[in-house]
């Protein structure tokens, strides 16, 4: 694929992957990004997969055409970007691997060799030159590795943002950007936030008319949109109005009073309202989800004296991606002694700016007349 006249992609579409990163399912597929950058000197940009090797490499060699790389840029280091470091370096011994001072200590652990005759040590703002091409490197400590650099080619006005701005699924399968991206961004970058703010000032500084991640399709219009989505998923703010119901259910009376409470609220007006099993959704949705919008209700049973383990997860998951800036209501149930929401809201006390509703639902066993009145307050109260 033609991106710029001198800039060529040259990576791989996995359509055989189940669970990315060992926990995130993706039905579409993954793309792990590389691309070519021809000019005087050539510059390939990261590697790909251990599974696809020779696809990779056979990219490579007919993007160029006879010719010979000069630089390998690595930005990352985790194994979907980095794993065919060793085997660009048996094709290409020549070649020059340019990289951070960390991520070369990482290669190190990786294949047993930081490739010591190879380094070219880069940091911020530091610069290379291909010919007509400049590239200036912009570090990005912590989106989400410490090694991280993205790359500027002020030439063609393209950032490599590494990671940033990658989604889940396959380039050659159709569908919006910012579902898979939400899902991606919130579950393996959410925790990093204030990291992704500090990068989001430097790109401010630049002419970006090209994003070109490791993952998904590249970008190339309405860059407002993509960079505005960034800066609210990393600032903590809620996307949109809406209510998220996360719930367990044992025997299905907490169940019953979420899917109550989910009709109220749509006969109240609430247009955005998303129910999630938390024992059989996708808990990566969910998850990005409670992020999108800016009110969650979370339901369960006392359980062991505790709460129900994956209300237990779900929480956890939450808290690791340090939710903040929302409005939280509780749903307990217990037969004989409820501590639920106690539990809960204890597990979000490390959470900012987290507003409590004045309704608790306190189920015991099965809803009564008293508990589905504080349904109605709860709906009330969330619809305001």
């Amino acid at each position: 694929m033609k991106i710029t006249a001198d800039i060529r992609y040259i990576g791989v579409n996995d359509h055989k992957v189940d669970l990315f990163e060992g926990q995130y399912t993706v039905p579409h597929g993954m793309a792990y990004n590389s691309y070519a950058i021809l000019d005087e000197k050539i510059a390939i940009m990261d590697t790909v997969d251990a599974a696809f090797t020779e696809e990779w490499l056979g990219n490579m060699v007919e993007v160029l055409a006879g010719r010979t790389p000069d630089y390998l840029i690595v930005q990352h280091m985790e194994p979907d970007h980095s794993a065919n470091i060793l085997q660009f370096v048996h094709a290409y011994p020549q070649a020059k691997i340019v990289a951070s001072a960390k991520a070369f200590g990482m290669m190190q652990s990786f294949f047993g060799t930081d490739f010591a005759d190879k380094q070219i040590v880069v940091g911020e703002g530091d610069t290379l030159s291909l010919g007509k091409h400049v590239l200036t490197f912009v570090t990005a400590p912590m989106v989400h590795w410490p090694e991280v650099i993205v790359t500027y080619d002020s030439t063609d006005k393209v950032l490599f943002s590494a990671d940033g701005f990658g989604k889940f699924g396959a380039p050659d399968v159709e569908e919006p950007w910012a579902d898979e991206a939400r899902r991606y961004y919130i579950g393996i970058v959410g925790k990093y936030g204030a990291q992704v703010q500090n990068l989001l000032k430097k790109a401010a500084g630049l002419d970006i008319q090209t994003i070109c991640p490791l993952h998904g399709p590249v970008l190339t219009e309405n860059l407002g949109y993509y960079l505005g989505l960034y800066n609210t998923w990393s600032s903590y703010a809620a996307e949109e109005e809406g209510v998220v119901l996360a719930y367990t259910s044992i025997y299905g009376n907490t169940k019953t009073a979420v899917l109550q409470l989910a009709e109220k609220l749509k006969a109240n007006g609430c247009a955005n309202v998303a129910v999630y099993d938390l024992a059989r959704c996708d808990m990566a949705q969910a998850v990005a989800d409670a992020f999108r919008y800016s009110k969650l209700v979370l339901a369960t049973t006392t359980y062991n004296a505790d709460i129900f383990p994956f209300m237990r997860m779900f929480i956890d998951h939450l808290t690791e991606r340090n939710f903040q800036n929302r409005t939280v209501a509780f749903i307990e149930n217990g037969s004989w002694a409820p501590m639920a929401a106690k539990v809960m809201k204890a597990m979000l006390e490390k959470c900012k700016n987290l507003t409590y509703t004045d309704t608790t639902v306190k189920i015991i066993s099965a809803l009564n007349a008293e508990s589905t009145a504080q349904l109605d307050a709860l709906a009330a109260e969330l619809s305001q």
